[in-house]
């Protein structure tokens, strides 16, 4: 009889632990324009006080990528228009790290974002009480084909579309 009661003493615990769940993983801060006010008291653990900036501002980055993306021939061609949006983190050093596609166009495209994105400046980094931290952000990637546009624009008109009717 004192066996059977130890063995249910000692299960008791036992099965309590295994019915404990693990904690969930913090989930990394995602700053996004007009979402990176200051929170009264402090915020969120790991919530920055200053969020991560491209030196020279938004107005630097673009010129960055004006000087720097090559469109690809493929998306030229097919007139691909838009952003691929790029997550990289903002490690405490500025340099950004683990860059990954979480919007693309073309895989053309796709990769000649990240190829940018990695041949970026160091940022300044966010911080937290003064203190870096890493933090995750997006960066849009412009893929605008202003080459192509501005190659149709001046563009000679063929010698028998001048001739046809209603066009001179």
């Amino acid at each position: 009889m004192r066996s059977y009661l130890f063995a249910i003493l000692l299960a008791a615990p036992l099965a309590a632990l295994a019915q404990t769940k693990p904690a969930p993983a913090k989930a990394p801060v995602v700053l996004t324009p007009g979402n990176m006010q200051l929170q009264a008291g402090g915020g969120a653990e790991n919530r920055p006080d200053h969020p991560p900036t491209f030196p020279g501002g938004e107005e630097a980055m673009g010129e960055f990528f004006s000087q720097n993306v090559q469109i690809p021939m493929k998306a030229k061609q097919a007139r691909v228009t838009g952003d691929v949006i790029v997550s990289a983190t903002v490690d405490v050093n500025g340099k950004l790290i683990n860059p990954k596609i979480a919007k693309g166009l073309t895989p053309e495209c796709n990769a000649e974002a990240l190829r940018v994105v990695q041949a970026l400046p160091a940022w300044q980094p966010a911080t937290r009480r003064g203190v870096p931290v890493p933090v995750l952000v997006q960066v849009p990637v412009p893929f605008d084909n202003a080459g192509v546009t501005q190659f149709e624009i001046n563009r000679k008109v063929p010698r028998s579309a001048k001739d046809a009717p209603g066009l001179n």
